[in-house]
């Protein structure tokens, strides 16, 4: 056998753990980010949208008993 390609292929080897390690700890790293990208939206995103949506819900339902208050007292012309 030729060392050449005993060489070479010592060489890819080598070259394709250390790539398989960056890609592991890149795959680490997504994770982590990804578990406090969660977190985050758990703790400060859902309470704030819930506690707006709540709000902008009775705006909307308080529009609407204006609307059933208005609509009650003007009757439609009869013709």
């Amino acid at each position: 056998m030729d060392p050449t390609d005993t060489r070479a292929r010592s060489s890819r080897r080598e070259s394709s753990a250390r790539w398989e390690e960056k890609l592991s700890e890149a795959e680490q790293r997504v994770q982590k980010e990804l578990a406090e990208i969660v977190d985050y939206l758990d703790r400060e995103v859902v309470p704030n949208v819930r506690r707006h949506s709540s709000r902008a819900l009775r705006k909307v339902a308080d529009k609407l008993h204006n609307l059933a208050t208005y609509m009650d007292e003007h009757p439609p012309d009869k013709p």
